[in-house]
């Protein structure tokens, strides 16, 4: 990978869904746009913030599709990420400091 590129395998996305009240939202409906989830494979050697293996959330609009061994990956720059996922850790501790 080269600069600041990221190359992610994104999470498989179920067709349909279910809303938090038990409503079943079918593929064909329209709705607001949606981000989605990703595990990075490869990080190019300018990336600061990401590394392999981080789960990440992206907006799967503006991406770049490579099929690699028969595997459907998503090649993005490290600006196009929103967040990345992080364990909790076993004592409830968030890691952050002031």
């Amino acid at each position: 990978m080269l600069h600041d590129r990221l190359l992610v395998d994104p999470e498989v996305d179920a067709s349909e869904r279910q809303s938090s009240a038990g409503l079943v939202i079918p593929a064909t409906a329209v709705g607001p746009k949606r981000l989605a989830w990703a595990v990075v494979v490869a990080a190019g050697e300018h990336v600061r913030q990401v590394a392999v293996g981080d789960r990440v959330l992206f907006d799967p609009d503006d991406r770049a599709e490579v099929e690699l061994g028969g595997r459907d990956l998503v090649l993005l720059r490290e600006r196009d990420v929103h967040a990345v996922s992080q364990e909790v850790e076993e004592d409830g501790r968030t890691g952050l400091y002031l």
